[in-house]
This record gives C-alpha cells, structure tokens and sequence, in this order.
C-alpha cells in the first residue's frame, strides 16, 4: 500500500485565467482558501472549473468569489451544488481591510488568477488586486510578446 501522504496532488492547477494578465497589471497577489461544499471539491479534483468570467467583490465583512463556475459532480445526484453560487474566500482580517482600503480608495479590482490545491490538498485561489489596462497598454504588451518571441527564434537559430 502506498503512503497517504504521496496520493495527494501537490499544487496541481485546477482552473487559470490567463486573459487577466493581458487585460490588468496585477499589483499583488493574495492566496485565499474558498469556502466549498464537498461536491464542489470533487468536481474540482476532477479538473473541471471556470474562472474566465469571475470576479471578487467586498460585501460587508467578507470578500466572495462572484461568477466562478464549477461544474455539478455527476454521481452526487440530488446533493449537488450551484454550479455559479457565490464562494466565499477565507482571507485573514488583515489581508481583508487592506484589500478593501485598495478597492474603495485607489479604484483597483480583485481579479482571480488561479484555482490550485496545495501541498496539504486544500483547494485554494490565487487573487490578485489589479488595475485595468487601457488599450494602448495591451497594446504594448502585445509588441513586447511579439519581439521577445522573435528574439528568441533569432537566437535559436544563430542569426
């Protein structure tokens, strides 16, 4: 029989939005544990999760995780979750007035980058405070991509 601990997947990558690092320039990043149901977390496990489309949002004393779709767990019948209900995310209080302070004073967003498990197998969301671009700062982004891309084919082939 193999060890319990080796079964776990360490920092295994459920679901990444990767159009927010084109579409923000991420400031800082936080890492939250969601607050799931266990359906929730075996459909993670599974691999199946959206977050292309979610956002955090500050209501009250707590920050949720808006918009984020996880689809039901197929065998868990008639105790399965929604698949687009809000999740809440468990910051420490600290973490959460100056994410607030962020959001209301300097106009910045959350903005989920990814949904991993760590090394002890609890699900956990990369969120970062963000700052929306303006299109001639995608712009350049797009070009500097495009020229570190190139440079690379012209160093490959030593030309």
């Amino acid at each position: 029989m193999a060890p319990r601990g080796s079964q776990r997947t360490v920092n295994k990558i459920v679901a990444e939005n990767r159009k927010a690092r084109f579409n923000y320039e991420i400031i800082d990043t936080y890492e939250a544990g969601l607050q799931l149901t266990g359906t929730e977390v075996k459909s993670l496990r599974e691999g199946k999760a959206n977050i292309a489309e979610s956002y955090a949002s500050d209501e009250g004393d707590e920050i949720w995780l808006i918009n984020s779709h996880l689809p039901e767990y197929l065998q868990a019948n008639r105790f399965n979750h929604e698949p687009r209900r809000r999740r809440k995310l468990l910051l420490n209080k600290r973490e959460i007035n100056r994410l607030r302070q962020a959001i209301n004073r300097e106009g910045m967003t959350l903005v989920p980058l990814k949904i991993y498990f760590n090394e002890k197998g609890r699900a956990k969301l990369e969120l970062a405070l963000a700052k929306g671009k303006k299109l001639h700062d995608k712009r350049e982004t797009e070009k500097e991509r495009d020229w570190n891309r190139q440079k690379s084919r012209l160093l490959k082939t030593g030309g």
